[in-house]
């Protein structure tokens, strides 16, 4: 019999809720409080947890950050339960390594849907953790970047993202890696005077994410959907592991990701010693090969995402893309942008 944890201060939620669980064929222990929720998680070791965030004595975000940093506990899954539904609250949560969340109120099934895949996942990671540790023959592990993008599309999670969300927040921990499978994402980061500043577009069949596969350093900038996007994540562990055993896959993984830091050298020195009109027309041209338009399609982005990375303030980009405008190099509906004469835009300087 599966053991949860419910950590909640609302005594008649917790006892209905537990009573619920209870008659769903699960072991259910209470808490009243974060500190008591604490001790009897390292007493009870749960097969899952399920906690308030807005309690007495030790919040919601203090439990699982207790729970998260002791060797026996870690790996135990965790769900929250918050009667915010402010977007920021939830993100805080998932960003700290919770698993789900519920907004009260909810209702049956869907709390036992979120016990049951979390538990589920959870069975096949401890499965998979195993099996990693026996020996394993040398032709199971990616021998190419190609086998280690199929890796992480059979091995990885899933994630979908609205355009303007965020992937991953600088400063938070970095324990996944991910691949592009549908969109274009950028990252970003904030200068000493506040302003954003875009260091990188990335593409379906990009990989995103990269930090120390040694230290848990957390994540040096953000990552957000320029447009509706997929990606497939997976924990950084798995991708060292795969490394330490494939020095074929090392070599390839780090002249890829060399080509990219050349890629970005090149992008700074046009922002630095480019024209505004040649900074404008050079990132045009990088959004449509990124976003993959065809000639002739609207190019759809804000005009932040376009001065920020040109390294121009707002004001000026707007002027040089009313210039080309009136020069017929472009068409602009709205928010589109159409180029209407590719080879004067790769002209300009």
């Amino acid at each position: 019999m599966k053991k949860i944890l419910l950590i909640e201060d609302d005594t008649a939620l917790r006892e209905n809720t537990a009573e619920l669980l209870e008659l769903s064929g699960y072991a259910v222990f209470t808490a009243p409080n974060g500190k008591i929720g604490i001790e009897k998680a390292k007493s009870e070791m749960p097969d899952i947890i399920i906690c308030d965030i807005m309690m007495p004595e030790i919040d919601g975000y203090g439990v699982l950050e207790n729970v998260s940093s002791e060797e026996r506990t870690k790996h135990i899954p965790f769900i929250f339960l918050s009667a915010k539904t402010e977007h920021k609250e939830i993100r805080k949560g998932m960003d700290m390594g919770a698993d789900d969340y519920l907004t009260k109120p909810f209702d049956e099934q869907e709390l036992l849907s979120a016990v049951e895949s979390r538990l589920a996942k959870a069975s096949i990671l401890k499965s998979r953790d195993e099996k990693e540790q026996s020996p394993r023959e040398e032709d199971e592990n990616p021998q190419n970047l190609n086998q280690l993008k199929n890796f992480f599309c059979d091995e990885g999670e899933v994630a979908h993202f609205k355009k303007g969300e965020t992937i991953y927040k600088k400063g938070a921990h970095s324990n996944s890696m991910f691949l592009i499978l549908k969109g274009v994402v950028k990252t970003h980061t904030m200068d000493a005077n506040a302003k954003e500043l875009i260091t990188g577009l990335y593409k379906a069949d990009d990989f995103l994410g990269f930090t120390s596969f040694d230290d848990n350093i957390p994540y040096n900038e953000t990552a957000t959907a320029v447009e509706e996007t997929e990606v497939v994540g997976i924990s950084k562990i798995y991708v060292r592991d795969i490394l330490k055993k494939s020095q074929d896959v090392s070599l390839e993984l780090m002249n890829l990701l060399t080509d990219n830091l050349s890629e970005i050298k090149q992008q700074l020195v046009k922002m630095a010693y480019s024209s505004v009109r040649k900074k404008t027309a050079s990132t045009i041209l990088q959004f449509v090969e990124i976003m993959d338009k065809k000639p002739g399609a609207a190019l759809r982005i804000s005009r932040n995402d376009l001065a920020t990375t040109a390294g121009i303030a707002t004001e000026s980009l707007i002027r040089t893309l009313s210039d080309f405008k009136k020069d017929g190099i472009i068409e602009i509906e709205g928010r589109d942008i159409r180029i209407v004469n590719v080879e004067s835009l790769r002209a300009i300087d």
